[in-house]
């Protein structure tokens, strides 16, 4: 006999199974509006939300999704029975309705826009900073708008990393698959109902990838995805994580976004009149559409380099040569070599197209060949554009930088997105009824001088103590983990302050970023952070990129100041900075601060966030704050640079912001007269409100978009593509011609006016001269023009003037100029004298630059 065991089991066999909520009828407009991110700014659907079930909402970090799916039937059943409820179900979606079925501007040039990363909400991980958020803020204006625009992008299986501290305050860097089931998008289907399936062919090989839609309002945000199993494993993770990868990734993913994003529209047979380039990232779109104008439309390639040109639009976020993407020849010839052939141009040419040397053995750099196949270019500030043109002057070599065609549109915030509902409510309480629509009209703004201190200040209140409260039920926990000590970790959550001055630092932490500067002197900082009568806290966040071992280091540096006794409540760092954390910061705090290295912030708009919020700038004069500043409405670090290097100009920097904190600051704040306020605080308040933040929203953004790109882009396209493409192929043979002939340019003689010729000249004179030119083969105009150049010593600045030449009569191939220049400036100067083709239908000098530099 076998005696019988008491236990026996195999091991547990489970397979994995998702059940959802089944939404009753009643309640499906619910799942029509989470699949809508129309309610990320707007904050009836948010409540509304937050209402059916308040645990879950916090719970799925506000994922409406997700949250419908993991309601109860009982719960689904109590909300069918609950009139209050139903009625704000009705209510919403009506108003969602009514938004969605307005029909689309028919006086904004229609758009395709292309960027790596949209930070549209925390739900949906395809974002990591400032870029991204700009991207997101940027389609729901065209929302708000009515523009017709689509967005391409990638949906990240990844997305960017979570960010969490060790106990020694090292940052991790966590990557957590985002379950696209529970996410506000939708999979793109093909005409039989299957899931499309875009066949991207690269060099020798073939990229698969599915489509997913985002509703933005009445934008549509379609996100590419490589994660599929007819793809192996190295294409799978193209779209795997954001920034992510090496440099061969890299450029596998800027493909697919210029060369798969221009397939994947033709293939939804979408076509728009203007193409933006967030970033050089999408440049290779303009790659893809000449060969469609090539293939499709037989021009050649000059034909189909005018077409493309005049509708597309680069838009440059980096002040530095460094922060653009090049890729080594080898490495790019291996992804792009099938293109040339297909363009009807040399693999040499090809490549110069992204050289700003063209014939050298430089990397291909996005940005230059996104420089040249786009007409219009621009950086995101008045400042960055300068910059800018500076950066890219050595591409036109016969042009200064001052001359060039870069020109800017500043930054700016989606104010329904990132303004608190408190002080929405309050603003329609207070403002005008056509308010939303008409943001950026400053008279509407100027009513906050009329409305009482006591007022705002019960706003200011009301968000300190919300993010107050946040911190602590959001950050216990986590503090508890890495911070060892349960005592420190109560003792910072208690000392959290809403009625002490609150400081907040939000951003990525790069080092030109100088998150370091407030800490350079320690016991300065001590007695600011510990004076009993006037506390002060500051409150820090940001990640670093996982590759940055510098930013690294300063969070750890930070965080281990924050834990020692003198600093413990007083210098909180807050670890995952995402958009729900940035919402809330830029919210509750009373101060925001920011302490870039100029010139190296294009432009920043965490600033401007701030703004539409009540809080007042603490900033160096770079990005958007250079135009943003105002006396009396925030504070402002010089633009001028004392010392060359860089450490000593850190030290003085840091000197300043103590300085200022202790005596015009923490002074002002803290006068409060016998009120639970200072009075002059809220004057600041107002000034700020009404002086600044209605040019930095999106609004004002998107109007100057339009205004001088969108309607200019769209008006020349037009023009080149009527008549089976007539001036385009005008153009392109007329640059045929001035190239082939333009070293036969010849200067026969210039002949001064005599009385010039034994004395100087004097402030007054009329410098006169006939200068004779043959052109001898070449068909076409010519223009002539004396530049004069002088440099500042006292400033370093270069100062360009430039005086044409009028074209007085022709002999068959002999040009007669005469020259009359009257010399208003005393000093010394350089002149030169150059030639350039002159046809009135090039949209600006860059389009064509051919220069020849005369001895006169």
């Amino acid at each position: 006999m076998v005696k019988i065991k008491a236990n026996y089991a195999n091991e547990p066999v489970w397979r994995e199974g998702n059940i959802h909520s089944k939404l009753p009828q009643e309640l499906k407009v619910l799942d029509e509006i989470a699949h809508n991110l129309w309610w990320v700014w707007n904050y009836e659907a948010t409540e509304l939300f937050a209402a059916i079930d308040k645990n879950l909402w916090n719970k799925t970090e506000g994922n409406p999704v997700l949250l419908l799916q993991s309601l109860s039937y009982t719960r689904l059943e109590e909300i069918t029975k609950d009139p209050s409820l139903m009625a704000s179900i009705q209510f919403v979606y009506s108003k969602y309705r009514a938004y969605i079925d307005e029909p689309v501007s028919t006086t904004i040039p229609s758009i395709a826009y292309f960027s790596m990363e949209y930070g549209l909400t925390n739900v949906l991980k395809i974002y990591s900073g400032g870029l991204g958020v700009l991207a997101g803020d940027y389609i729901k204006e065209a929302s708000d708008i009515h523009a017709d625009l689509t967005a391409i992008g990638f949906l990240y299986r990844y997305g960017y990393f979570t960010q969490s501290l060790s106990m020694d305050g090292q940052q991790i860097a966590n990557y957590e698959p985002q379950r696209f089931d529970q996410l506000p998008i939708t999979q793109v289907l093909d005409e039989n109902g299957n899931p499309l399936i875009l066949e991207i062919p690269y060099n020798s090989f073939t990229v698969y990838s599915y489509v997913w839609l985002v509703n933005v309002g009445r934008v549509k945000l379609y996100l590419m995805d490589t994660d599929l199993d007819r793809n192996s494993e190295w294409d799978r993770s193209i779209t795997a994580q954001l920034y992510g990868g090496d440099n061969e990734n890299r450029i596998k993913q800027e493909y697919l976004l210029g060369v798969g994003g221009i397939m994947m529209l033709n293939r939804l047979g979408i076509k728009k009149q203007v193409y933006h380039c967030n970033e050089g990232h999408a440049a290779l779109i303009n790659a893809q559409r000449l060969i469609n104008y090539i293939q499709n439309d037989k021009l050649n390639f000059n034909q189909a380099i005018e077409v493309v040109r005049s509708s597309a639009l680069y838009t440059c976020h980096t002040p530095v040569p460094a922060g653009h993407d090049y890729f080594e020849e080898p490495l790019f010839r291996k992804y792009m070599d099938h293109f040339p052939e297909q363009l009807g141009i040399s693999w040499q040419e090809f490549m110069d197209m992204g050289r700003t040397n063209p014939g050298s053995d430089e990397k291909f750099s996005m940005s230059v060949f996104a420089l040249n196949s786009c007409q219009e270019a621009n950086g995101v500030s008045y400042l960055h554009g300068e910059v800018s043109k500076k950066m890219f002057a050595p591409i036109w070599k016969g042009y200064f930088a001052q001359e060039s065609h870069v020109g800017y549109v500043t930054n700016g915030i989606h104010m329904p997105t990132w303004t608190a509902s408190e002080w929405r409510k309050f603003y329609e309480k207070f403002f005008d009824k056509n308010f939303y629509n008409d943001q950026s009209n400053p008279d509407i703004w100027e009513k906050i001088y009329q409305i009482s201190d006591d007022a705002i200040w019960d706003v200011r209140m009301a968000l300190k103590k919300r993010l107050v409260k946040y911190i602590r039920e959001s950050f216990k926990d986590s503090w508890l983990k890495n911070q060892g000590d349960p005592s420190k970790v109560v003792s910072i959550l208690e000392k959290i302050n809403p009625d002490a001055l609150l400081i907040g630092f939000g951003r990525r932490f790069a080092t030109y970023k100088r998150a370091h500067l407030l800490f350079t002197d320690l016991e300065r900082l001590s007695k600011i952070v510990n004076n009993p009568d006037y506390p002060v806290q500051f409150i820090f966040t940001g990640k670093a990129h996982p590759a940055d071992g510098g930013g690294q280091g300063l969070i750890k540096h930070i965080v281990e100041i924050s834990r020692r006794p003198e600093f413990l409540g007083k210098i909180i760092f807050l670890e995952n900075y995402d958009m729900r954390l940035a919402k809330r910061l830029i919210s509750g705090v009373d101060i925001w601060l920011n302490t870039p290295t100029r010139p190296l912030e294009a432009s920043g708009t965490s600033g401007e966030k701030a703004e539409m919020n009540g809080v007042l700038n603490f900033s160096v004069l770079d990005g958007w704050w250079y135009e943003g500043y105002r006396e009396g409405a925030g504070w402002a670090l010089t633009d001028k640079r004392t010392y060359e290097n860089q450490s000593f100009q850190d030290q003085l920097d840091a000197a300043t912001i103590y300085s200022m904190l202790e005596n015009q600051i923490i002074p002002l704040y803290y006068k409060k007269d016998n009120k639970k306020y200072s009075s002059e605080w809220i004057q600041y308040i107002k000034n700020s409100i009404a002086q600044i933040a209605p040019h930095y929203t999106t609004k004002r953004m998107f109007d100057d978009y339009t205004e001088r790109f969108y309607t200019v882009l769209a008006n020349r396209s037009e023009a080149l593509i009527k008549d089976n493409y007539a001036k385009a192929k005008e153009l392109a043979a007329w640059k045929e011609e001035i190239a082939q002939h333009w070293d036969e340019i010849e200067l026969i003689s210039i002949q001064y006016d005599e009385s010039y010729r034994s004395r100087d000249i004097e402030v007054g004179d009329i410098v006169s001269a006939q200068i004779v030119l043959d052109k001898h083969n070449m068909q076409g105009e010519l223009g002539l023009e004396i530049v004069q150049f002088r440099t500042d010593p006292a400033t370093n600045i270069d100062s360009i003037r430039v005086f044409p030449i009028e074209l007085e009569r022709t002999d068959g191939s002999k040009l007669y100029f005469r020259m009359n220049i009257k010399a208003s400036q005393a000093g010394v100067f350089k002149f030169g004298m150059r030639v350039y083709p002159f046809n009135k239908d090039i949209p600006h000098r860059m389009d064509f630059a051919y220069v020849k530099w005369i001895n006169i």
